[in-house]
């Protein structure tokens, strides 16, 4: 038997040895907040491009700076590596990978199995394990408890388990690691105690929660409720095209009301590592329990739709001149999921450009945080604005609102546009085509 006693202590007087398994969006910056907080830190991911560029002092990810990095890097408080033996010599392991959808839209969890894998070949005796990866109610007791038990060890008692969701806004210069609260539920009294002590180090706001269910469930309700909001929203707004009124500016008016509105924005469909996926996440685990989320799938439905919609609205643009979609060239103007971050996952850009490519479109882009495309064996080069510009488009998209785009310059071009951010809110012309 373990007492918690010890791994209070250790994480109290920042002795603890951290391990985070995934570099990506989430534990990367949570690898570099507990390094500049005092801790020894060791970054574990399979890729090893990653690992090489986190020891050279390089950040890949935007809510990351080099200068931090390479800080904490250089003072010997954090290192990366593919050696997951080296596990075993951890105090803390925080688990932070990839919880994808397979194609049947059911969870896949073989990321997740693979990290528990590798810390249960070396788990040892007081060591606390924490899931950040988004998954459904039950996947800590009913998936990681059991494969680390069956080393012989039970959890609350020979080691500490708990699960606390990563609430990770990627681009969010307001709202980054440190200040937003961390829910934390672990499988006992003892093991949610050494959570919550060990972000209580790191984190502003620790909230502890009864179980792990309630922690997991937490995060589907956050992400569920974006979903389903989006979903109305992008609803009201195919409804307001059929209607000819703007929906940007009832959206803008309804949301002086100073109470029981909080507003929500049309778009061309869901995109990131959350919102698009983690709905299914929890409708697959009510169906298990003989629930059926009508409300949630619906949403899912009308979200995943507005690609399609968008295609459309080009057709219209194009219609307006007496030309087709069929041969048309047709630039995208951000391709990344959200303003100003390089995350490609989900983008619903990638759907409009293959709903475009079928149609027999010719198609090029702009984004200045994604480099190089590659989707279902197209390959394209982001082309900078400027050039873009000097070529004979036919029709812009407007997919992602970065910060940086010359809008006005877009607008003085003379080509048909589609805006499906209302990145041009304020200017108008024949050439501009609303969402």
């Amino acid at each position: 038997m373990a007492s918690n006693q010890q791994i209070l202590e250790r994480i109290r007087r920042k002795q603890a040895r951290i391990g985070i398994i995934g570099l990506g969006y989430v534990g990367l910056p949570l690898a570099v907040e507990f390094a500049r907080q005092g801790f020894d830190v060791t970054g574990f991911d399979v890729d090893q491009q990653k690992t090489t560029q986190i020891n050279a002092g390089t950040s890949y990810i935007p809510d990351v700076s080099s200068a931090h990095l390479s800080e904490v890097v250089k003072g010997g408080r954090l290192r990366a590596t593919t050696d997951m033996q080296q596990l075993g010599a951890m105090d803390v392991i925080d688990i932070c990978v990839p919880t994808p959808l397979r194609k049947t839209k059911d969870p896949d969890l073989s990321y997740v199995v693979l990290a528990v894998e590798a810390v249960a070949a070396t788990l040892k005796p007081g060591q606390l394990i924490i899931l950040e990866s988004t998954t459904y109610p039950g996947t800590t007791e009913e998936v990681v408890q059991p494969m680390l038990e069956d080393k012989g060890g039970k959890a609350d008692v020979d080691f500490f388990l708990a699960f606390s969701p990563e609430r990770v806004d990627p681009g969010n210069q307001k709202y980054t690691t440190k200040n937003i609260p961390k829910i934390v539920g672990g499988v006992g009294a003892a093991s949610t105690e050494a959570a919550c002590a060990l972000y209580q180090t790191t984190v502003d706001c620790v909230v502890p929660v009864s179980s792990t269910r309630v922690a997991e469930m937490v995060k589907l309700l956050e992400n569920t409720f974006r979903a389903v909001n989006i979903g109305l929203v992008n609803e009201i707004a195919l409804m307001c095209h059929k209607m000819d009124i703007g929906v940007w500016e009832v959206i803008d008016a309804a949301k002086t009301k100073p109470f029981g509105f909080m507003p929500f924005y049309p778009g061309p469909g869901l995109g990131g590592h959350c919102i698009p996926i983690d709905p299914f996440y929890l409708s697959w685990k009510a169906r298990q329990n003989g629930f059926e989320c009508r409300f949630i799938e619906l949403a899912g439905h009308i979200n995943s739709s507005m690609p399609h919609y968008v295609v459309e609205r080009v057709g219209d643009a194009l219609n307006s001149v007496r030309k087709a979609v069929n041969g048309a060239r047709v630039h995208l103007f951000g391709v990344a999921y959200k303003r100003d971050v390089n995350d490609m996952r989900e983008s619903p850009a990638l759907d409009v450009l293959e709903l475009l490519v079928k149609r027999g479109a010719q198609l090029s882009y702009s984004d200045p945080f994604v480099p190089e495309l590659r989707h279902n064996g197209h390959v394209l080069t982001s082309i900078d604005v400027a050039s873009a510009l000097k070529q004979p488009l036919d029709c812009g998209i407007i997919c992602t609102d970065h910060t940086g785009f010359d809008y006005d310059a877009i607008i003085g071009s003379g080509m048909l546009l589609v805006d499906t951010r209302n990145a041009l809110k304020d200017r108008q012309a024949p050439t501009i085509f609303r969402l």
